[in-house]
């Protein structure tokens, strides 16, 4: 008996050992290229590009929450760009609208030529007046699919692989969104009671935590006696009047992050896609983990950064500047905010925060984001220079 079994042993063995060897695993994926980025306010993720034989290099937004790739109008109007209306139309915070595209495209990154890429045009001018940098465009769906990019929010890098087995480092947690055109993925949220829905995964949002106003009457989610303070956000189509506040937790797989800064938005063209989602997740929370997205597998590989835990943005001014014709312009004042209360009016020009005299924007966002904070604004006005008195409110404590 002894003899029959052990050859019948062998046999099994054997056969599993073939079965294993006849697996198909994919070629490693190969690094390709290496490239510096830089954040903008609220950690949006910008690099630079040239398209087609243009020589001059452009900025576009890195974007998991664009479905394709897009240009500004006024670059492609620059760069002389064939286009043809489509009747596929876009949808973002303050519009739904058919498009033009500009087909069969090259987008050349530093040693990586993209091709074959189809571009819808969209008006881009309020985000290059917010961020006070010309946003040429927006890449996503259309660039992500096609490779494996790590992000390390600690090097301001992004590295692209080919497609092709990758081996996740320690010390993370795996993500495994599902992926049409946007990720999507859940979350456990807690205000007035804890709640898990689902979010899209959003590196172009500038903010932590977004969520749909209906989510938010329907499901009794947020505590009663909260205080909202009204104020508004830049996106397709213009802007969009929101409220923001804060959230007793929001869990992301096992990370947990506590009082998180939240806009609340009525959806008016159901951007967030409710009762299917409850929101989206922004860069301002995602920019604390070094990411690898690999959108073949399905998977956002996730590992705690140097700026995990870094404090929240509590600050609230309520002012709406833009850069208008090189200027820094006063252009909306929320009602009842610190900024009406310091006496700003519309079209007031910017000359100086806290005796900085740079006229950038981005530097005058971050110096008014500190609660708290009392700042002498220099504005200048059809009849003279004044000196203007903004404290900056803390939402987290109502002060």
């Amino acid at each position: 008996m002894r003899l029959l079994t052990i050859p019948m042993l062998l046999v099994l063995f054997s056969v599993t050992y073939v079965q294993a060897q006849e697996e198909f695993i994919p070629p490693p994926a190969k690094q390709i290229t290496r490239f510096p980025f830089k954040l903008l306010t609220g950690g949006i993720i910008t690099v630079k590009a040239r398209l087609g034989n243009y020589p001059d290099t452009l900025n576009f937004v890195l974007d998991t929450g664009s479905g394709g790739i897009s240009l500004d109008s006024t670059t492609a109007s620059l760069l002389k760009l064939p286009t043809q209306l489509s009747d596929r139309t876009i949808r973002g915070i303050a519009g739904i609208r058919k498009v033009y595209f500009s087909y069969g495209q090259t987008l050349h990154l530093p040693d990586l030529p993209v091709e074959n890429l189809d571009f819808h045009i969209n008006d881009y001018d309020v985000l290059t007046s917010a961020y006070g940098e010309k946003i040429d465009g927006i890449i996503g769906l259309s660039f992500l699919s096609r490779y494996i990019l790590k992000v390390d929010y600690d090097s301001l890098t992004i590295s692209v692989f080919t497609k092709g087995s990758i081996k996740y480092p320690r010390g993370g947690f795996l993500l495994k969104p599902l992926i049409q055109t946007i990720p999507v993925l859940h979350a456990n949220i807690r205000d007035n009671r804890p709640l898990s829905s689902r979010f899209y995964f959003d590196t172009g949002a500038g903010m932590c935590l977004l969520l749909s106003a209906d989510f938010v009457s329907d499901s009794n989610f947020v505590k009663p006696k909260r205080k909202w303070y009204a104020t508004q956000a830049e996106g397709l189509g213009g802007k969009a009047p929101m409220k923001q506040g804060v959230i007793k937790q929001l869990q992301l797989g096992p990370y947990k992050f506590k009082n998180v800064p939240t806009y609340i938005f009525d959806d008016e063209y159901n951007v967030t896609q409710y009762p299917a989602l409850a929101g989206l997740i922004g860069n301002d929370l995602l920019r604390r983990f070094n990411l690898i997205i690999n959108y073949e597998r399905k998977d956002i590989y996730m590992i705690p950064n140097s700026h995990y835990k870094e404090q929240f943005d509590y600050s609230y001014t309520g002012l709406g500047m833009y850069v208008v014709d090189g200027e820094i312009q006063v252009v909306d004042i929320m009602p009842e905010s610190p900024a009406e209360q310091a006496g700003f009016k519309p079209g007031d020009i910017i000359m100086a925060v806290a005796n900085n005299f740079s006229n950038n924007i981005q530097t005058y966002k971050n110096l008014m984001q500190t609660p708290g904070e009392r700042l002498k604004v220099l504005v200048l006005r059809k009849e003279g220079p004044y000196v203007l008195t903004l404290k900056v409110k803390n939402i987290l404590t109502g002060r």
